[in-house]
Formats: structure tokens, sequence, C-alpha cells
């Protein structure tokens, strides 16, 4: 009989149907977590939800075999030191999106109508009407930063109000996002045209402080923020400062800590609650069900979509999916930083042509940040289905004898179909990009900072760029320059001792006459 430990509070239709598959299960959410594990060492399932799971949680508990997270985040486990410890760690994704996406609702009418004010000063015997005028929902402009599950919810619980709804996402193709009535658009947009703002990204570094002085100094006075997502997000002091000079409002349920105690956005904040959002009944019997069914399909079927922390097959060298994760980096870079693509093409030639399924979530990674590569590729294909991304594995021509490489195409059907074809291999233990479109034989190995230029094949543009790198003193590692015959084409890939900054880039854009120029770095 597995024993499953439950430290938390949780729905116990889990423990129902856990004790109806033959499982023993232990649920007590008073007990500290620590004294949980030393008295149940035996147990071989953990079922959690916010609580943190550190390296010596796990050690306690030498029989374990899988962490569940009854909910959709688990930066709260220690995913890398469980799958050394040959441990699988589960999330349930999905289930609370629409108690978050109803939670905004509430605190945006909240804040519109002044609910929690006019409720203290009315039980206070006041009659403040005059003070609190209000404002309606219905025909704003609502704008949402990242179209997830919560996102993409929010807009639909929202629709009856006849708003217009801009969005942004970096994996949303435009047409997808028609359909959904979504206008999507830089963030900057956003800031200067939404009445309401609502954040649904992770806290990544991407995302780290996206909300600062520069974008909310584009808001309009009294717009509403609203941040549901991750505490990092938002820049407290530039808020602070932007909120004394334009009234906005600002709702919040997340913090950098889930505890009692003084929160540092009390001065700033109208609406705050101790993170709410995934805090319904039937968000957590969403998350209850979905945790005990899957752990109950992982020991009788095998089944691990949703295992998030997958170790690689046998055969498999790391280094390939590490190698497929920048090929697609590169190639979205070389697509543009604000298209969107809309399909993804991949062969896999030799050796590594059987294991294609465990190299797509790397190269979906590759092309979204906010994408986990612990994933696998039942959730890859998901994430990109849900932002209308096709996703096609090619069968290979063996007689062109590539060996075990890989290409990868990333593709955007717009109005000026673009395609980057990228290939890459494994040589001498390095990785290295042997061909970018019509660039064969380029043999670069991606590591550091680099810098792509294409241009017009004509002599002294190398010259250009190198003299403009060092006007900055930016010095130069290597250099690869391919030429397309074809098309009298020529390739810079210029390797720096630093990044270049994006003035730089422009200077040599201009000064290259180039029909492209893109950033790509590899530093760890």
């Amino acid at each position: 009989m597995k024993k499953v430990l439950i430290p938390t509070k949780l729905d116990k239709f889990a423990v129902d149907l856990l004790t109806q598959k033959g499982f023993k299960v232990v649920l007590d959410d008073s007990t500290p977590l620590a004294e949980l594990a030393q008295a149940n060492s035996d147990v071989e399932v953990l079922i959690v939800r916010s609580e943190k799971i550190s390296a010596e949680i796990i050690d306690l508990l030498p029989k374990l075999r899988l962490i569940v997270r009854a909910g959709a985040g688990y930066n709260t486990i220690d995913i890398k030191y469980a799958r050394r410890k040959n441990i699988d760690v589960m999330n349930t994704p999905g289930a609370n999106a629409n108690a978050v996406a109803e939670v905004v609702i509430a605190m945006l009418l909240a804040a519109y109508r002044h609910v929690v004010n006019g409720d203290i000063t009315t039980r206070a015997g006041k009659w403040e009407k005059k003070s609190m005028l209000g404002t309606e929902i219905t025909g704003k402009t609502l704008g949402v930063i990242g179209l997830g599950n919560i996102g993409r919810l929010l807009v639909k619980r929202l629709s009856g109000f006849e708003m217009k709804v801009l969005g942004y996402d970096p994996m949303i193709p435009e047409s997808f996002a028609q359909k959904l009535g979504i206008e999507m658009c830089e963030v900057e947009k956003i800031f200067a045209e939404a009445d309401i703002i609502s954040l649904h990204v992770p806290e990544i570094s991407e995302t780290k402080n996206m909300v600062n002085a520069d974008r909310l100094k584009l808001m309009k006075p009294g717009a509403v923020l609203i941040n549901c997502a991750r505490a990092g997000i938002v820049n407290e002091e530039d808020l602070r400062a932007a909120k004394s000079e334009k009234k906005i409002f600002f709702c919040n349920d997340v913090y950098p800590k889930d505890e009692a105690g003084t929160k540092s956005v009390a001065d700033i904040a109208d609406v705050m609650l101790p993170h709410l959002g995934a805090n319904t009944k039937e968000a957590n019997f969403n998350a209850a069900k979905m945790s005990a069914e899957q752990t109950i399909a992982y020991f009788e079927q095998g089944i691990t979509n949703c295992v998030v922390n997958k170790e690689i097959p046998d055969g498999l060298d790391a280094k390939f999916q590490k190698l497929a994760f920048i090929l697609s980096g590169i190639a979205k870079n070389a697509l543009g930083k604000n298209v969107v693509p809309e399909r993804i093409e991949t062969s896999f030639y030799g050796e590594l042509s059987q294991f294609g399924k465990w190299m797509l979530a790397p190269v979906t990674a590759g092309i979204c940040a906010d994408f986990d590569p612990y994933t696998d590729a039942a959730d890859a294909k998901s994430f990109l289905a849900s932002r209308g991304i096709d996703i096609i594995n090619r069968e290979t021509d063996e007689s062109k004898q590539y060996g075990n490489s890989m290409t990868i195409d990333v593709c955007s059907m717009g109005t000026k179909p673009t395609r980057v074809s990228i290939r890459g291999t494994i040589a001498e233990n390095n990785l290295m990009v042997s061909r970018i479109g019509n660039y064969d034989k380029l043999y670069l190995e991606p590591s550091g900072y680099n810098l792509f230029v294409e241009y017009n094949d004509e002599p002294g543009v190398l010259g250009k760029i190198a003299g403009l790198l060092g006007e900055k003193h930016i010095n130069i590692i290597d250099i690869r320059a391919p030429q397309d015959l074809k098309n009298n084409r020529s390739l810079a890939v210029v390797k720096t001792n630093m990044e270049v900054p994006d003035i730089l880039v422009d200077r040599i854009r201009e000064n290259a006459n180039a029909l492209n120029v893109f950033k790509f770095s590899n530093v760890e």
C-alpha cells in the first residue's frame, strides 16, 4: 500500500479518491511540515500547495517518488534536487485559472466602486456617498499582459462589459488573438491606452520590474493596475512615485512571501488581498481532483504528462537538448523581436530521429522565455496549440548524411511570410551552428555574446562594423562571414567580449545598410 502525505488544506475529495484506489493517506494541515515528514518517513507521494519543499524536507522522505503541486506554479519546490533524488515533480496546470480571473474582476469592481472604503465608513455610521463617485467598467479599454490560461479566461469573463481589449504575449499570433477579440500590441501601447491593466506573466529575468517608471508615466490618470501574477513584476518605488502624480489605482494579491506581517505595498495599494487568487472552493476542489487523478494515473498507467522535471532518456546526450534550445532561440531572434512565430518545423537526423519528442520542450522554451524546458512534449504541444502555433516534425532524408544533427525552422505566416531555418550539431563535444538560412558552413560555437548582421555583399562592411564596435571599446573575439553567392548577400557573425548595446546595434544597422541585425547571448 502506497502512502501519501498531504500537509496542506486540500479538498478531502483527494483523500477519498486515493483511498478508494488503495492508497494510505495522511492529511494534516496544522502540524509543521518538518515534523510531519519525520513522523511519516515512509511516504512515497507528497501533495502540496504553497508549502516550501526544500532539499532538507526531501531528505526526510527517503522513499519519496512523486511530489504533486496542487496548482500551476512550482517555484516553492526544489525540482532540481528532486530530480537528483530520482523524484518526479508534477503540477496541475489550469486548476486555478478561473479563480484568479474572477478575483481580478472582484478587485476591479471594488476599486471602481469604492467597495472597501464604502463598507468601512458606512459600518462606522458615516454617509460619505459624495466622496465615492464611482466608475463603470462598460466600454473601457482593458489591457492584458500575458495571455495564458488566466489571461484568456479574464478576457472571456469580461466580454459582457463590451470592452476594447489590448493584449501582449510574445507567443500569441495575431490571427489567433483576433478570434478571441484581442488586439495584439506592444506593452507600451497597453500602458498608454488602457484604462485597466491586468498582469498575468511569470516572474523571470525578462519580466522582473517590467512595470517601471518609463511605462508607468504612459498611464492615463486614474487608470487601474492589477497584479495577480508575481510581486517582482512591479517596481514598487516607481509605482509609488507614479501613483502620487497620476492617482493610479493599484490592486494587489501577490507578495514576495506568503506570510503575515507588514506589506511594503500597503501605502500604495487601494485594494490588497492575502493572495486569494486561487483560494476558492472550486479551485481547491479542481486542484485536489487533478492531483489525486494524476497520482493514480502515474502509478497505475505510468502517465507522466505533467511531470515538470523529467530526466532525459537513455542514449540521448543532454547537450543536444541544449542545442535545440539555442538553435530555436537564434531563429526566433532572427525572425524579429516583434514577430510572433506561427509554425515550427523540425528535422532530427541520425540517432536523434528517435528522440524528437524530447527536443520539443527545449525548442519551445527557446522561442518563449516563460515556457519551462523541464516539461515534456505533450505539455509543449499543448502550450503551442493554446497560442495557435503549429508544430511539425518532418521525416528526414538520411541520404544527406548530416550525421547526428537537427534543423529547426521558425515561421511567420503573416502578410510578409518569413522563414528562418537553422541547422546545428555537436562537434568535438562543442555545440555548433552549421547553417543559418542560405549561409552554409558557418561553424559557429554559439557561446558568449553574438551579433548577427546580414547585408548586401560589398567591400568594407566588416570594417565599418569593427570600427563602430571599437569606438565603444568592445573587443571582437571571433568573426564568421559566410556568403550567399546566389543572392549576393553576406552574413557577419561577430562574437564580442560584452553585449552590444541596442543603440549601437541601430548604428550598425544604419551604417552597414543591413537587411537584418539581431543579437543572441548564451552566457552561463
